[in-house]
C-alpha cells in the first residue's frame, strides 16, 4: 500500500486570544459575545483581509490565521492592536475586547482546511507571552521582517515552550510603549488598503475534439494577461490557477487556497468557424455570482469577446482604470487569426508539464508558422526567444549555448514590433543577466513591471537581479510578491528567497526557508549547499554535515562553485563559502 503524501508548506501563523475572556464571560456573557463579534467584524477580519490572510479556525475567544508572508502577518497584528482603542464606544455598555497576539514562521501540515505542526504550536505558545494589547513574535519573524514595517520589537530573551525541545527567543511590541519611526512614510498596517484579488481558472474545453484544449487554455491565459495589466488588481498567475484544471472543486476552497476574493470560470466550444464562450465571475467568499454571460460569435470575433469579458470583470469588481491601462487593454494582439492559433499551440507546448527536445522543436515550428502569417507579431518573437532560453538552461539540444544569442535576437525583434511587450522585456532581461549585465537586466524588468504589475516572472527576475547585484534585502519583497502571484511555483522561489536571507546575514530565516525547499524538492543540490552554509553560520555544524552528506548522496561528484552565477560582489560568494568552511565542509 502506497504511503500517503503529507502536504506541507511554509507559512506565517498568527495566534490571537482575548485577554481575561473567562472573567468577562462570567461578568457579562451577552455583552462579551456581542463585543467580541463586533471586534471581529469591524477590526480583526478587515485587517486579515487587507493583508491576504486566511482565518483557519475560531475557537471561542481564540483565532488561528495563516499568511503567506511574515510582513503581512505582522502588519495585520499591528493594525489590530492599534485599532483597539478606536473601537471602544463609551456609550455602549459592552466589555472592552483586548487581544494578545503571537506570530511564528514555520513548516505547517495541511489537512483539508486545517493546518497543524510545529509552526502553529509555537505561534500558539507565543501568544500568552505577549502583553495585553501587544504582540509577541519569534526571532525568525523578527529577523524576517527587518525594517520593512514601521514598528520596532524589543528583544525579550529566551523562553521555554511546551512540547518544543529548544528555547525560543522572543521579541515584543506594544502600542503604548512603542517609539516607532516611520521615516516620513505611512504604515500599511495603520491604513490597510485591501486590493481585489482574482483567479482565472482554465476554461473547460467543450469542443468535440479534445485536441482543441490548447485553444481554451490559450483564451484563459490571455484573459489573465489582460487583467494583469491593471495595477489595482492582484491576478494569480497561470501556473497556479491552472493547478485546478480537470479537478472538481469548490470555488470557496480555491479562494482560501489562493487568497482571492473572486474567481472566473467558464467553458469554450469551438465548432467550424464559430465559437461559444460561457463565463461567470463568482464571489469566492459566498459562492454567489457577480456576473455571467454567454457569447455565440464568429471565430474572427474572438478578440472582441476577450476584451468584453475583461471589461465586464473590471466593471463587476468596481475597478477604475487609468488612461494608460485603458490603452493597454485596447491593444490588439494580431489581426491574423491563423497566427494567433499557431501561437496558442506553441505556447501550450512550451508551458506544458512535458518539456523536452521534441516539445521544444514542435513549439519552434508553431511560433515560426505564426510569424509566417504575421511577420509583425511581437508576442510570437518573444515566445520563440523564451523557448530558446529554456533550451539554454535545460540543455535540450546538442548545442544549447547557441540558443542564448538566438534568444537575444528574438527579444530584439519582438521589441522592435512592440516596445511594451512585457514578455519580450523579461526575455531581454534574462539574456542580459546571463551575460552579467545586471544594470540592463534591471532596466528591462522595470519596463515589464510598469506595463504588467502582476507579472510574477518579472517580480521573480527582479528579485534574482537584486540578489546578484548585492542587494539581497531589496530582493526579498520582490520574490515574496512573485510567490503571492504564483504560489504553485513557490518551491522554486524558496531557493532564491533563502539565498537572499543568507546573503543578508539572516541565517535563521535562510535555514528555515531552505529546509522547506528541501522538503518540497527532495533532489535539490544547490539548495542543500546553501542550507549547509546557513547552518554553518549558525554554529549547527553537525546538522550542516548531515545536509552535506545528503547532497553528496544525490550528486556524488558535487563540487561547490558559484562561478556560473552572475554575482557582482565576490564577498557574497565568500559569505556562502565561509558558512561551509565553518562547518569544515570546504577548505
Amino acid at each position: 500500500m502506497a504511503e500517503e503524501r503529507v502536504n506541507r508548506k511554509l507559512a506565517a501563523i498568527l495566534a490571537a486570544d482575548v485577554v481575561g475572556y473567562s472573567r468577562l464571560m462570567a461578568s457579562d456573557e451577552e455583552g462579551t459575545l456581542s463585543a467580541l463579534k463586533r471586534h471581529r467584524q469591524t477590526v480583526f477580519e478587515p485587517a486579515v483581509a487587507a493583508q491576504q490572510g486566511r482565518i483557519v479556525k475560531l475557537i471561542g475567544d481564540g483565532t488561528i490565521v495563516e499568511f503567506a508572508s511574515v510582513v503581512d502577518a505582522v502588519n495585520c497584528a499591528v493594525s489590530v492592536q492599534r485599532s483597539g482603542d478606536s473601537l471602544q464606544d463609551e456609550s455602549l455598555p459592552q466589555p472592552k475586547i483586548v487581544l494578545r497576539i503571537g506570530i511564528n514562521l514555520g513548516d505547517v501540515i495541511i489537512e483539508g482546511d486545517d493546518i497543524y505542526g510545529e509552526g502553529v504550536n509555537i505561534a500558539a505558545r507565543l501568544e500568552p507571552a505577549a502583553e495585553p494589547g501587544g504582540i509577541c513574535i519569534s526571532s525568525i519573524v523578527n529577523e524576517s521582517i527587518g525594517n520593512r514595517i514601521d514598528v520596532h520589537f524589543q528583544d525579550s530573551g529566551q523562553i521555554n515552550v511546551k512540547n518544543i525541545d529548544r528555547p525560543v527567543r522572543i521579541w515584543r511590541w506594544h502600542p503604548s510603549t512603542a517609539h516607532d519611526v516611520t521615516n516620513g512614510r505611512q504604515s500599511n498596517a495603520a491604513n490597510p488598503q485591501p486590493q481585489t484579488a482574482i483567479a482565472i481558472l482554465p476554461f473547460t474545453n467543450m469542443s468535440e475534439d479534445p485536441e482543441q484544449e490548447y485553444f481554451s487554455d490559450g483564451i484563459s491565459e490571455d484573459i489573465i494577461t489582460d487583467l494583469s495589466k491593471i495595477a489595482d488588481l492582484t491576478v494569480i498567475a497561470r501556473n497556479s490557477s491552472f493547478v485546478y484544471k480537470g479537478r472538481s472543486f469548490d470555488v470557496r476552497t480555491i479562494g482560501r487556497e489562493l487568497g482571492v476574493q473572486s474567481v472566473l470560470e467558464g467553458s469554450i466550444r469551438r465548432f467550424g468557424n464559430r465559437v461559444r464562450i460561457s463565463a461567470q465571475l463568482i464571489d469566492a467568499t459566498s459562492g454567489g455570482h457577480l456576473w455571467a454571460d454567454r457569447y455565440d460569435r464568429d471565430l474572427t470575433d474572438i478578440f472582441e469577446v476577450q476584451d468584453d469579458v475583461t471589461r465586464r470583470i473590471v466593471d463587476a469588481l468596481k475597478v477604475t482604470l487609468s488612461p494608460a491601462e485603458k490603452k493597454r487593454l485596447a491593444d490588439t494582439k494580431t489581426p491574423n487569426l491563423a497566427a494567433y492559433d499557431f501561437l496558442l499551440r506553441g505556447r501550450e507546448l512550451m508551458l506544458g508539464k512535458e518539456k523536452n527536445r521534441e516539445t521544444f522543436a514542435q513549439a519552434l515550428t508553431y511560433f515560426n508558422k505564426a510569424l509566417e502569417r504575421d511577420p509583425d507579431y511581437s508576442q510570437a518573437y518573444a515566445c520563440l526567444g523564451v523557448a530558446h532560453i529554456f533550451d539554454y538552461t535545460n540543455r535540450y539540444t546538442d548545442d544549447p549555448d547557441s540558443s542564448l544569442p538566438l534568444a537575444k535576437q528574438y527579444a530584439r525583434q519582438a521589441l522592435e514590433k512592440d516596445p511594451n511587450e512585457p514578455l519580450a522585456r523579461c526575455l531581454s532581461g534574462m539574456a542580459a543577466s546571463f551575460e552579467r549585465d545586471l544594470d540592463r537586466a534591471e532596466s528591462e524588468i522595470g519596463v515589464a513591471l510598469s506595463v504588467n504589475p502582476n507579472f510574477a516572472l518579472a517580480h521573480y527576475l527582479r528579485g534574482n537581479n537584486w540578489i546578484y547585484s548585492g542587494h539581497p534585502l531589496e530582493a526579498i519583497p520582490e520574490i515574496e510578491q512573485a510567490m503571492r502571484l504564483d504560489p504553485a511555483t513557490s518551491p522554486q522561489f524558496l531557493h532564491f528567497l533563502g539565498m537572499a536571507y543568507l546573503l543578508a546575514g539572516k541565517y535563521e530565516t535562510a535555514a528555515t526557508l531552505l529546509r522547506q525547499r528541501v522538503v518540497l524538492v527532495p533532489r535539490t543540490d544547490l539548495s542543500r549547499a546553501l542550507l549547509a552554509s546557513a547552518l554553518g553560520h549558525l554554529g549547527e555544524f553537525e546538522k550542516a554535515r548531515q545536509v552535506w552528506a545528503e547532497l553528496k548522496e544525490i550528486c556524488p561528484n558535487y563540487a561547490f562553485t558559484l562561478d556560473r552565477l552572475p554575482f557582482r560582489r565576490r564577498e557574497d560568494v565568500e559569505r556562502i563559502a565561509d558558512g561551509l568552511r565553518k562547518a569544515r565542509l570546504l577548505n
